[in-house]
C-alpha cells in the first residue's frame, strides 16, 4: 500500500492555514493569494486521497492495480474553478485599485453603527 508521506500532509496543512490567513487580511491581492493557495491545498489534498497515487489512471494489466481517476477528474475541475475565482478577484482588485489607487478594504460604517446599537449600555 502505497501511503502519502508526512511532508505532503504537513505541506497541506501548511498551505490550508497560510490561505486562510491571507484571507482574513484587508488587502485585495493578500485575498487573492489566500483563495489561490486554498486552491493548491484543495488540489494536493484530493490527489492524496487516492492510495494509489503514483500509478497512471489508465495504465495497468489485468492483475496489476490501476489509479482511480476520480481524485484527477476533481482536481482538473478545481484547476478551473480556481482560474475562474482567480480572474474575477484581480479584476475586481483591479477596479478597485484604479478608484482610489488603494487595494485595501476600507472599514463599513453602518457595521460599526449596528455594532454600538448592539452593546449593553452600563446603567451605573
Amino acid at each position: 500500500m502505497n501511503v502519502p508521506g508526512l511532508v505532503l500532509v504537513a505541506s497541506v496543512a501548511i498551505l490550508y492555514s497560510c490561505g486562510f490567513y491571507l484571507l482574513l487580511q484587508r488587502s485585495l491581492m493578500r485575498v487573492v493569494f489566500g483563495i489561490v493557495m486554498l486552491g493548491h491545498a484543495a488540489n494536493l489534498s484530493l490527489m492524496l486521497t487516492d492510495a494509489a497515487i503514483t500509478l497512471p489512471p489508465l495504465l495497468g494489466g489485468p492483475d496489476g492495480p490501476i489509479s482511480d481517476p476520480l481524485p484527477q477528474a476533481l482536481a482538473l475541475t478545481a484547476i478551473v474553478i480556481t482560474f475562474g475565482v482567480t480572474t474575477f478577484l484581480l479584476a475586481l482588485a483591479y477596479r478597485v485599485w484604479l478608484g482610489d489607487a488603494n487595494d485595501e478594504v476600507p472599514d463599513d460604517l453602518e457595521d460599526r453603527r449596528i455594532g454600538r446599537l448592539s452593546e449593553p449600555e452600563d446603567s451605573a
